[in-house]
């Protein structure tokens, strides 16, 4: 269980985050306060939760809210979030934009909307991201993740190489990703960072340049997550 005094603090951080928006916000600005949302959701989840240290070993995290169903019949989900790289000195990069397409998530009577966290635990399964795109199940293994109770201890399968979870409601959900495809979204990062062609790698090692608010935002929660975690 998360103790009471850090999800205040979300809370704050998300109050902040807010009174800071404004009508010129860029559509990158609004998805990272999305992103921030949906961590700040997990942490405050009663009963289930993702088991302590998978997120505090994890070679990288993407989250991808408000995933919608795009399909009235195949039942096609879409969303676009963000993927950041835990880096040599332990520290998470800044946020890289993707897009999620594809797969069949089990949808909640009335839900409109999930929100996805895929946690790779592989960092072969990353650098294949990098390379434009990644097809769960085929360029790597991918399987729904385990959930445990407060303070529960549960094994998870070693060979399984990116974690799926899916969010709803503030309950976690069915979802099959297999076959859906993660991608690099280039323009999103390019007009984010305010700069034409910016490669991935250059994103995920690069921290010399000014970083956004938002950008620092997440960074810290997820600083603050894993090291509670690990």
């Amino acid at each position: 269980m998360i103790p009471l005094r850090r999800n205040s603090y979300l809370l704050m951080l998300l109050l902040l985050v807010g009174l800071t928006a404004h009508a010129g916000q860029t559509d990158q600005e609004a998805k990272l306060q999305e992103v921030v949302n949906t961590i700040a959701v997990m942490d405050a989840m009663s009963g289930e939760t993702i088991p302590p240290g998978l997120v505090g070993t994890a070679q990288a995290i993407a989250i991808i809210p408000s995933v919608v169903k795009v399909g009235l019949v195949v039942g096609e989900r879409f969303g676009k979030g963000v993927v950041s790289v835990r880096r040599p000195t332990g520290e998470w990069s800044r946020p890289l934009f993707v897009s999620l397409s594809g797969g069949d998530v089990g949808w909640q009577i009335g839900a409109q909307s999930v929100d996805v966290v895929l946690l790779f635990a592989s960092r072969r399964a990353f650098d294949i991201l990098l390379s434009g795109e990644l097809t769960l199940g085929i360029d790597a293994s991918a399987a729904p993740g385990p959930v445990a109770s407060a303070g529960e201890k549960i094994a998870h399968d070693a060979g399984v190489e990116i974690h799926v979870y899916s969010i709803s409601r503030d309950l976690f959900t069915d979802i099959d990703l297999n076959r859906a495809t993660l991608r690099v979204e280039q323009k999103d990062s390019d007009e984010y960072y305010v700069q034409p062609r910016v490669r991935p790698e250059q994103v995920l090692d690069d921290d010399t340049e000014i970083l956004p608010e938002s950008a620092r935002l997440l960074k810290r929660l997820l600083k603050d997550r894993t090291e509670n975690e690990s």
